[in-house]
């Protein structure tokens, strides 16, 4: 038997054991909007995901537990892709609060959906520039996949001059660019 009440008690416990105050008090500098860090790198967190079992309950506890950064950064390696639907993308899509957890977000779960390219088109009209930071790097992540509207979104996002959303679109652009020349 377990000396863990829940599961999410026992994910925060190997957080705690796995914790970098270096990591944690420099993303604290940098303004990291959480309250609780634990500086644990994502193959640590990785790691951890493969010992949980997948699931959708689990998954949805620990992306709403956004005052804990690697709360967020796991909750998409858990939940299990055959359940996840465009309705709980939206609403998870609403709530990012950081570029690296739209990173993985769609590094580990939304790539894999077959509607992820009508949704990163959906995202890419979005008033708001981490909304359009998720388009694009879900659209990253579906090259080499239609390049030329990818280029079109990406130049369309540089143009807009965000401070969020330049850098991804400028990669995007060159990657499709590499591509095309290949």
């Amino acid at each position: 038997m377990t000396r863990f009440n829940t599961p999410m008690q026992e994910i925060k416990h190997r957080m705690y054991a796995l914790r970098n105050g270096a990591i944690a008090d420099t993303m604290r500098r940098m303004g990291a909007p959480y309250r609780i860090i634990f500086g644990v790198n994502l193959p640590q967190l990785a790691a951890i995901a493969e010992e949980i079992s997948p699931s959708a309950e689990l998954a949805g506890e620990l992306w709403h537990n956004d005052s804990t950064r690697e709360s967020m950064l796991l909750a998409p390696m858990v939940y299990p892709p055959e359940q996840f639907d465009i309705n709980t993308a939206r609403e998870w899509v609403t709530t990012i609060p950081t570029t690296e957890v739209a990173d993985i977000l769609c590094l580990k779960l939304l790539k894999k959906m077959p509607w992820a390219c009508a949704f990163a088109e959906e995202m890419i009209l979005s008033d708001c520039d981490l909304t359009r930071y998720t388009a694009l790097r879900l659209m990253f992540n579906l090259l080499p996949g239609r390049l030329a509207e990818t280029r079109a979104y990406a130049m369309a996002e540089l143009n807009r001059k965000s401070p969020v959303t330049s850098m991804i679109a400028r990669s995007l652009i060159e990657e499709i660019d590499f591509l095309a020349d290949s």
